[in-house]
């Protein structure tokens, strides 16, 4: 028996050693076409975001979340990745990683297809992280690897977690073009149902099959989450690509395919992360959004000035400003640099010239009064004096001559030359012109020759699939070169080598994708705002309209659109901008709701304003809303308490001063401190609720408490706003307006305080008379009318500012 025993506790070890090993799998393809030209010569992996490529970032974000083992699946531009990935810093010695390229067949057009390759190579033994080549992120991805493996302990139908984060409609690296909506069971995280969502054309409607709604008496339905793209897979996944050729979007294809199949009977769950970031580089607008989320360094500790993943060494300065710390940047005294800005080594700025929100590469040169805002310039790239560069991307060796303006949404592929004196139209994407990419093309082949050499196995393989890329690229620039208008070519100026490339269309009768339509596709292209674009759903039925429908339309509105009989609810899905509107108010509702229960508690159990104040962060927090919304709901949950009194008087002045002494200190212990704001909130609330005639009670007991003072009340007095002006509602204005009148009374209480003490100043016996007599801060103790003054109010609050000055004479004096 011993020897068995043994034996088998030496198999379970080797078992518990082999899971230690945390493999993930890298799809370096885009399997898309969003940064043409860009991507002509590279695939999307090696475009560099702030001086690193794309793919580093990746690595960089796998070891540090625990990753031992990478299989890098690369179908495009083949030999390229596999050089990236010889000369990244992972693949020495000592680095921690083992990363091992696998060059897929030609064949392969979508992730499904990939994950099929995955399968036939036989290379994944038990479960691993999927992710994309583009991916930035810090969270910590061996917590969810965990709680995956103990899943799937009691669920062995578990084959998959995706790892989303919950966002605001203002969060930039929220995709507008591609979103989704997750049915979650808030018990177990487990998604119950997932619908993907573009934003053009608008989708109005969620089908959600009903059985979920009848098996499952509470579920989540939310479009509020950022799709990380990191997945955590059981080894089975591969093979239910294997055995479904269909599937071709992991998301779109088999996330849904899986929830809706009766025949599959499998499980993906979701993990929110509550903590890091996550973000996927999926197309141009969130190019720019992760880049100037790297700069805010939202990624720490994925930052320029510290584990940057090309090895760059940056310092960082005031207003998150990164320059090279190798002293080869030349940086003239008359440019500025704007916030939010990196600026690679042995880069030049000229008299002038401004820098704005943008990333340089190395050796970037800017001429004098030139202007770089919200733009991305890649190593090499040269822009001359007096241009305007506008939230465009501009790849290596560019040159943009003299007096060139280059507006917003611009794409410009390496090597292009523009100008001078040369205007580029909004969304302009341009490209070399064939005869000068092929000599570059025979440079870029004698750099890979050695690494060809030592691979020549390989390189029979390889050889044939980048020559089939480089027969889809020529293929692809004859067309564009054949298509080329005389005059928009005229436009770029006498000295370029450039051909344009045409904007997207779709024919009539064309099946696309509606993630890939051009209209939606806008929303997804940096610079471009869609203003144009009517987001709504010109097929909704009006209320008018509705009336008059049929009686069995009317049953039909009454459920949102389906029978009741149907086997899914549609569940209304408004357009992608009141989507996540929509999303955000009920996240804003929901905060508050969390806010009142919070304080709640903090009445209940006699919390203190200091935990009661962490509590309160802790939940803006994890709701990422403005510290407005926290004011505004810390105050109306206080206001809201304050018990309106018989009578009024004094009981109500003692109540309000109750309140206040209680609680006013945690309006500025939630994480800032701006006293107008707090005024302007309570008068918003005040007018907008049943506590209008304690309006001026209050702004006196914030006073008396210091938490505003006198120049924080004049200042709200002085904004027009506080009249209540641009607000529509007659009666709100109204209510605006006594409260501002209200105001108008502590002011001219202000006022007369400061003409008695100019006299009382001129008077050497008033301070000899004072003495011994202090008064304390009380210049409002009276009730202060909401709208009419009353003369004995105004007397005894005379009085008081009186007594105040006392005091402050009596200060003076005893310090003299």
């Amino acid at each position: 028996m011993s020897p068995n025993m043994a034996s088998s506790t030496g198999k379970e070890k080797l078992i518990a050693d082999e899971e230690e090993v945390l493999q993930a799998v890298i799809l370096a393809d885009s399997f898309n076409k969003r940064f043409k030209p860009l991507t002509t010569h590279k695939p999307r992996c090696l475009l560099p975001i702030c001086n690193a490529p794309l793919l580093d970032w990746t690595f960089e974000s796998l070891a540090l979340a625990g990753v031992q083992e990478i299989f890098v699946i690369c179908r495009s531009h083949a030999e390229l990745v596999k050089t990236a990935i010889k000369n990244s810093k992972w693949s020495k010695p000592g680095a921690g990683l083992k990363i091992v390229p696998i060059v897929t067949a030609k064949e392969t057009f979508t992730p499904g297809d990939a994950m099929r390759d995955i399968y036939t190579h036989g290379i994944i033994t038990s479960d691993f992280v999927l992710v994309t080549g583009d991916l930035v992120s810090n969270i910590r991805i061996g917590d969810v690897v965990r709680e995956h493996k103990e899943r799937r302990k009691t669920d062995k139908d578990a084959i998959m977690t995706m790892v989303v984060k919950q966002s605001g409609v203002n969060h930039r690296t929220r995709s507008k073009g591609d979103s989704a909506v997750f049915v979650i069971d808030p018990e177990t995280s487990k998604c119950l149902h997932y619908e993907a969502v573009t934003g053009y054309p608008p989708k109005k409607y969620a089908s959600i099959p009903r059985e979920i709604l009848n098996e499952h008496p509470e579920v989540e339905i939310r479009n509020d989450l950022i799709d990380c793209s990191i997945d955590i897979c059981s080894v089975e996944v591969p093979s239910l690509f294997q055995d479904n050729f269909d599937y071709g979007d992991v998301r779109r294809d088999f996330v849904h395919g899986v929830l809706t199949s009766d025949l599959l009977m499998k499980s993906i769950y979701c993990y929110i992360a509550k903590e890091g970031y996550a973000a996927r580089v999926r197309d141009t607008r969130s190019y720019d959004s992760i880049s100037k989320d790297i700069l805010s360094r939202w990624t720490f500790p994925l930052v320029p000035d510290d584990n940057h993943p090309g090895g760059h060494s940056y310092e960082h300065l005031r207003g998150n400003k990164y320059i090279a710390k190798d002293n080869s940047v030349i940086l003239s005294r008359t440019c500025k640099i704007g916030n939010n800005t990196l600026i690679g080594s042995e880069s030049q700025i000229a008299d002038n010239a401004q820098v704005i929100a943008s990333v340089l590469g190395q050796r970037c040169i800017v001429g004098a009064g030139s202007v770089v805002r919200n733009s991305y310039l890649f190593d090499g790239a040269v822009v001359g004096p007096n241009c305007v560069v506008e939230h465009s991307i501009i790849g290596s060796g560019v040159q943009i001559k003299e007096r060139t303006r280059v507006e917003r949404g611009c794409l410009i592929a390496d090597g292009v030359v523009v100008g001078p004196q040369a205007k580029l139209a909004p969304f302009s994407r341009l490209s070399k012109r064939r005869q000068d990419s092929d000599e570059e093309d025979e440079d870029e082949d004698e750099e890979f020759q050695d690494a060809e050499e030592q691979c020549e196995e390989e390189q029979d393989d390889d050889e044939g699939e980048d020559g089939d890329d480089e027969d889809e690229v020529d293929s692809e620039l004859e067309d564009v070169e054949a298509n080329q208008d005389p005059e928009a070519l005229a436009k770029l100026g006498s000295d370029t080598n450039a051909i344009i490339w045409p904007l997207p269309t779709v024919d009539e009768d064309e099946d696309i994708d509606e993630l890939e339509h051009p209209d939606n596709q806008r929303l997804m292209r940096i610079g471009d705002d869609a203003s144009d674009l009517v987001l709504s759903d010109p097929g909704s039925v009006t209320s008018s309209e509705s009336e008059s429908d049929s009686d069995s339309d009317d049953d039909d509105d009454r459920f949102g659109g389906s029978n009741p009989a149907s086997s899914t609810t549609s569940l209304p899905l408004s357009t992608p901008s009141n989507l996540v509107a929509q999303a955000d108010s009920a996240m804003i509702s929901e905060f508050q709701q969390e806010v009142k229960q919070s304080l709640d508690r903090a009445f209940a159990e006699g919390h203190s304003v200091d935990n009661a104040a962490v509590e309160l962060k802790t939940l803006r927090m994890a709701s990422n809303v403005s510290l407005r919304l926290v004011r505004e709901a810390v105050i109306a949950a206080m206001v809201s308490r304050i018990k309106i009194m018989a009578g009024g008087g004094i009981p109500q002045r003692q109540e309000i001063a109750s309140m206040i002494a209680r609680w006013g200190g945690l309006i500025d212990k939630i994480g800032g401190v701006d006293p107008v704001e707090t005024v302007e909130t309570l008068q918003e609330y005040c007018a907008s609720s049943d506590r209008l005639p304690l309006f001026g009670q209050i702004l006196a007991a914030l006073y008396q408490d210091d938490i505003v003072d006198e120049d924080d009340i004049r200042a709200w007095h002085g904004n027009p706003k506080s009249q209540g002006q641009g607000i529509k509602s007659t009666s709100l204005q109204d209510n605006y307006n006594k409260c501002w009148v209200t105001g108008s009374y502590m002011i001219k209480q202000f006022d007369e305080q400061d003409s008695d003490e100019e006299s009382e100043e001129e008077s050497d016996d008033g301070s000899e008379s004072r003495k011994g007599n202090p008064a304390v801060k009380n210049p409002v103790a009276q009730e202060l009318p909401a709208a009419d003054a009353n003369s004995s109010e105004e007397d005894s609050c005379e009085e008081s500012s009186n007594e105040e000055n006392d005091e402050g004479d009596t200060d003076e004096d005893d310090s003299e």
